[in-house]
């Protein structure tokens, strides 16, 4: 099912799980927490997370596969950061949720 936002763009909601998904991860949120601070490099993102490369690796993937990051290889470097407008579109999700769980119940017949 799809949900209207205001915005024109329509967020599937099993898109919206999927990026909910995604964010549920302590450590995924982590790698989120320094990307908001601009494009990281992925051993920026070990130095400053503390975890090993391939444990990083994958949570990054996963965030990619989600749509949530986007990247950009510069000879071996792979620099990552936040995608902008799937984040917004899933703050318009959210925004819609909050104003329709605003609306009052139909009386019960």
């Amino acid at each position: 099912m799809a949900t209207a936002i205001k915005s024109e763009v329509v967020l599937e909601n099993a898109m919206a799980r999927k990026l909910l998904k995604a964010l549920s991860d302590p450590l995924r949120l982590q790698i989120i927490e320094s990307l908001s601070g601009g494009e990281r490099c992925v051993c920026d993102l070990i130095k400053e997370i503390g975890l090993a490369q391939s444990k990083i690796s994958f949570h990054l993937k996963v965030l990619k596969d989600a749509g949530l990051i986007t990247d950009r290889q510069t000879g071996r470097w792979v620099y990552y950061q936040l995608n902008i407008d799937s984040l917004n579109s899933l703050q318009d999700w959210i925004e819609l949720l909050k104003e329709s769980s605003q609306q009052p119940s139909q009386a019960c017949k």
